[in-house]
Order: C-alpha cells, then sequence, then structure tokens
C-alpha cells in the first residue's frame, strides 16, 4: 500500500515513522482533553497536519489509534514491574507510590486516560478494565495463595481507582493537594490490609 500523502509544506515529514509518531503526539493531546468519544480522526488528523486516511493507515481504526496512543501493550513499564518486585511485604505503599508518581510525571498516563474515557464510553471501560487486569489486579491475585484472592485485588483496583478520580479527575480536597508521601501513608495500609489482612466472612452463619 503506498503511504498517502500529507497535508502542509512538503517535506515536513520526510519519513512513515515521522509521520505516525506526529499523530501519536496529537493523539494523546486531543484523547486526554476531550475522551474517546470527543475525539474524532479527522481532528487528529487535523492537529497532526496529515491526510485521515493517514491515520487510518497507520492504525487501522480509531480504537487502535487510541490503543496505541495510551501505548497499550503487552509490555509492562518498568515503574510498575518494581511494585511486584519485592512480593507481598510493602506492597501497599509501593503501589500507591508508583501509581501516583507515574501520573504526576504525565497527566496523559494510560491510567487517567482511561479512567477519564470510560464513564462515557464501552470500548475505553473494557480496556481500562484489560490494563487494570494486566498490570495490577490480574499479578496481585496471582501473588495471593488465598480463596478469595481475586476479591481481594478487586479491593485494590477500587482503591486505585478511587484515588484516580479523586485526586485527578474531580480533585477532591484534601486529596487533590495532598504530598505524594502522605498519599502513600493513609493509602498504602488501606491496598495492604486487602491484600494481606483479615477480613470477616460476612456470609458466615453467627
Amino acid at each position: 500500500m503506498t503511504e498517502p500523502k500529507t497535508h502542509g509544506r512538503p517535506g515536513r515529514w520526510r519519513t512513515g515513522a515521522e509521520s505516525r509518531q506526529r499523530i501519536l503526539a496529537a493523539a494523546r493531546s486531543l484523547f486526554h482533553e476531550h475522551g474517546y468519544g470527543g475525539t474524532t480522526v479527522r481532528a487528529v488528523a487535523a492537529e497532526a497536519g496529515v491526510d485521515a486516511a493517514m491515520v487510518f493507515y497507520f492504525f487501522g481504526t480509531k480504537q487502535g489509534l487510541f490503543g496505541a496512543a495510551l501505548e497499550m501493550s503487552a509490555h509492562v513499564p518498568p515503574a510498575i514491574e518494581s511494585v511486584f518486585v519485592g512480593g507481598l511485604d510493602g506492597i501497599g505503599e509501593r503501589m500507591i507510590r508508583t501509581v501516583v508518581e507515574s501520573i504526576e510525571r504525565s497527566d496523559r498516563a494510560p491510567l487517567l486516560t482511561l479512567t477519564r474515557s470510560a464513564a462515557t464510553h464501552d470500548e475505553s471501560e473494557a480496556l481500562l478494565l484489560e490494563y487494570i487486569d494486566r498490570e495490577f489486579t490480574g499479578r496481585l491475585a496471582a501473588m495471593l495463595d488465598a480463596p478469595d484472592a481475586a476479591e481481594r485485588a478487586g479491593m485494590v483496583a477500587v482503591q486505585i481507582l478511587g484515588l484516580a478520580v479523586a485526586r485527578y479527575i474531580v480533585r477532591v480536597e484534601p486529596l487533590a493537594s495532598a504530598p505524594v508521601d502522605e498519599l502513600v501513608a493513609r493509602f498504602g495500609p488501606l491496598v495492604q490490609h486487602c491484600l494481606t489482612g483479615t477480613f470477616t466472612d460476612a456470609r458466615r452463619p453467627a
């Protein structure tokens, strides 16, 4: 297939790799600002200065573009990998610190962008669940030697998503302006208890 021609000044983007990176940069910006539903392929193409046909050439569909823009690959980022290095001891604090610091470094982190879009778009919701399961809950459940491992890992997902929404999307105070160390100190033990603490089984007869 012949690569579509770009709009704009001739020769500005000379290679397919450069065009692809420009499209991804535009997509990350627009998906972050407007969410999945509010972003069109045409708008991404215009922002990148290319034909809409070029977007489809590289990514196939809008969904493919969205996944690529969020780096939704099987590769686990080193920061996430570091959460699991020390086993279950102290994993609650490591997880909260890693999640918060990764978002602080870039407000276009996949977790944040997916969370913003999931409320209004089914495909974004599916991607968010896939992301959470692949990088957090699936691995946590595998580490636990307990019959309720999946439930415990799910409780961790509630903490992570709740914190992300409260701090970065709804901006609930004092969470929105709290120092990272304070969040780690408060939420880390909650996550740790979800994974290794003792719970009363409400289903068990008194």
